[in-house]
């Protein structure tokens, strides 16, 4: 295992240490400062991005285990710890949460009230870091809470229109998925305890590795692993607990959206790999056939009502309803190619729907009307703006070349090989895909510009250098993914290995059932041949 390399501290305690410490010393700065509150996050910000960074360039690319990790008793009678620890399907995650938050702390600005916005900003970075890293049950628990209420009050404070509604709405939807985890996870500790007959622990790698038929019946794995896919079905989110979304996102001011999109999503998809499949590998091989059609559902439905928003940022809002039911359709696939198409969706997504928001919150900010009715022939007077539209619209699709592709085409043809007739309905939300954004972009840049749309501003330098960060990374990894595959890759191979291994509790008679070709069983066997010759 690769432990600290050429780094000598704990780089990932820091990762959620320095925004955390940058919200504290942005609420002690006087309200009557507002730029040096700004200027305080944006250091914190950025130095905590350039830490993101450094990680991703030292670690080691061929290693599947988790790298870098640090433990620190917390709790001790309890068996809790503070554990961090990162491989390669978390890794990418923690990386985009750097780069991005610096990204919306520069690209909008609050028109009231800078010293709260930015200390929210920064502990929900904190949070969302410690998302990605936490190895401990309960310190992911407490980071996966943590981020709801900086959320909460920058959708309140700061949104639009019915921003109360949203976020209200927002925090009691994921409350009350997050009830259900909390419950398995100390359920699930202490049926370990009991199985194990060692001390009372949350840490996830000792629970996975000890989680056997004798420890956990099928029937408790299955009821504990419901528990987890309830929280992460509600964050991802999975139709039908999907409508919290385009509420929160319609109401909130345009960094919230940018954060909400590229970063708060994932910790949905991201559970359901590093938690709910790798602690119950059995339970989600038998909840896959429910878990495929619900996202199945998503692509298609969030395509289909994408097309008829009259709200800019309502289409965008529910385009991630479509894009996330393709990284839930490559999850529970589950297959290398799949698995590895979802980290990559997972980043993608969260490169390009955030470019999305900051264009719409831009266009916002000259017009000041979101209504595509209202918006005409953009294109004459900002051709920049439009310009850059286009190519981030194009990754939106999933154009060859461009890094929407990349991550589509993976997980695709990943599922195909155990989820053939949920795979060729997916395909049809490509093609939707198309039809609602061309159909926007037609209606907004396209014509003659009429009134105020005669006199829109184009993109200024500043917005540009915002967005540049993104544009490089959209065309850096559709034409070449490689060094994010090739870092990918071996835990998602391990994770496949570990649920092959762990998958099946009708002892003694595994080889038969897989031999009979039984749903859950035969479906991965036959994935594995063909990762072997895919991946």
């Amino acid at each position: 295992m690769h432990e600290e390399a050429a780094l000598s501290f704990d780089i990932l305690t820091s990762l959620v240490a320095v925004p955390a410490v940058g919200a504290v010393l942005v609420a002690l700065v006087s309200r009557r400062r507002p730029e040096l509150t700004r200027q305080l996050a944006l250091l914190m910000s950025l130095l905590t991005g350039a830490l993101a960074v450094w990680l991703m360039l030292d670690f080691h690319a061929g290693e599947a285990d988790f790298q870098y990790q640090h433990t620190y008793t917390w709790i001790r009678e309890l068996g809790i710890s503070w554990k961090v620890g990162v491989d390669g399907i978390s890794l990418f995650l923690v990386v985009l949460t750097g780069i991005l938050f610096p990204l919306a702390i520069l690209g909008a600005k609050p028109h009231h009230d800078s010293k709260p916005y930015h200390a929210w900003l920064l502990l929900l970075e904190a949070g969302c870091m410690g998302v990605f890293l936490a190895l401990d049950l309960f310190m992911f628990f407490v980071m996966f809470e943590i981020v709801l209420v900086p959320m909460y009050f920058l959708i309140g404070g700061w949104g639009y229109g019915e921003r109360v509604y949203a976020a209200m709405k927002f925090f009691l939807f994921t409350m009350l998925g997050s009830a259900f985890m909390l419950v398995s996870i100390i359920t699930l500790a202490f049926l370990h305890r009991r199985g194990s007959g060692g001390d009372l622990t949350f840490d996830l790698v000792t629970i996975a590795s000890n989680l056997g038929p004798d420890v956990l019946s099928q029937n408790a794995a299955r009821w504990l692993f419901l528990g987890f896919a309830v929280a992460f079905a509600v964050k991802v989110p999975l139709f039908p607990l999907h409508t919290w979304l385009p509420d929160a996102h319609t109401q909130a001011p345009t960094a919230g959206s940018v954060i909400l999109a590229g970063v708060m999503l994932k910790l949905g998809t991201y559970g359901f790999l590093r938690f709910g499949i790798y602690l119950f590998p059995e339970a989600a091989r038998w909840f896959a056939p429910l878990f495929l059609t619900l996202g199945t559902i998503g692509i298609i439905y969030g395509a289909i009502v994408a097309t008829m928003q009259k709200d800019l940022k309502r289409l965008v809002a529910y385009s991630s309803v479509a894009h996330l039911g393709f990284i839930v359709l490559g999850s529970f696939a589950m297959t290398n190619q799949s698995l590895q198409g979802a980290v990559l969706q997972s980043v993608n997504h969260g490169i390009t729907t955030p470019a999305l928001f900051l264009l719409v919150g831009f266009i916002y900010e000259r017009r000041h009307t979101r209504q595509i009715a209202e918006l005409k022939g953009l294109q004459k007077a900002a051709p920049v703006l439009a310009g850059v539209f286009t190519l981030v619209m194009l990754s939106s699709i999933g154009v060859p070349g461009l890094n929407g592709f990349s991550g589509e085409f993976l997980i695709l043809i990943g599922s195909f090989l155990t989820a053939r007739w949920w795979t060729v309905v997916a395909t049809a939300g490509v093609i939707l895909a198309a039809l609602y954004l061309l159909w926007a972009y037609q209606r907004v840049f396209h014509g003659e510009p009429d009134g105020d749309n005669a006199n829109v501003a184009d993109l200024k330098l500043s917005e540009g250098l915002v967005l540049a960060p993104l544009l490089a990374l959209i065309v850096f990894l559709g034409v070449y993914p490689k060094p994010v595959l090739e870092r990918i890759e071996p835990s998602v191979e391990r994770l496949i290995e570990h649920v092959e291994a762990n998958s099946n509790y009708r002892e003694p008679e595994p080889v038969g059932a897989v031999e009979a070709g039984g749903h859950g069983e035969g479906a991965a066997e036959d994935g594995g041949g063909a990762e072997g010759e895919g991946g």
